[in-house]
């Protein structure tokens, strides 16, 4: 069953798009590996993230590896659900357009 289509105005910012389709690609992602992937500061993902959370679109988890604290990130069901409807959302909007993009097409 294919998500229903609904553009998410939260996750279409640009950087919070990028985050989220990271994050819909994993399990769990590590803050220094989301840090260095999208190339932000420590302070700019740490915002980001508390606004997803607060939308209810991810689950942060804390931690100590070795005394060193850990932050730990996971989309949400509900991030998922999002994250999708807005794909769909924004695949009709291209569609309308005439310009058809398929799955094989995206990199």
């Amino acid at each position: 069953m294919s998500p229903e289509p609904r553009f998410d105005e939260l996750i279409h910012a640009p950087t919070r798009l990028s985050l989220v389709s990271l994050l819909a690609a994993s399990e769990w992602a590590d803050f220094r590996f989301l840090r260095d992937s999208l190339t932000m500061s420590d302070s700019a993902l740490s915002k980001q993230l508390t606004t997803l959370e607060e939308a209810g679109y991810v689950e942060i988890r804390k931690s100590f590896v070795a005394k060193r604290p850990r932050t730990s990130v996971k989309l949400s069901p509900q991030g998922h659900q999002a994250f999708a409807g807005h794909v769909a959302a924004l695949q009709e909007i291209v569609a309308r357009s005439g310009l058809a993009v398929l799955p094989d097409q995206v990199s």
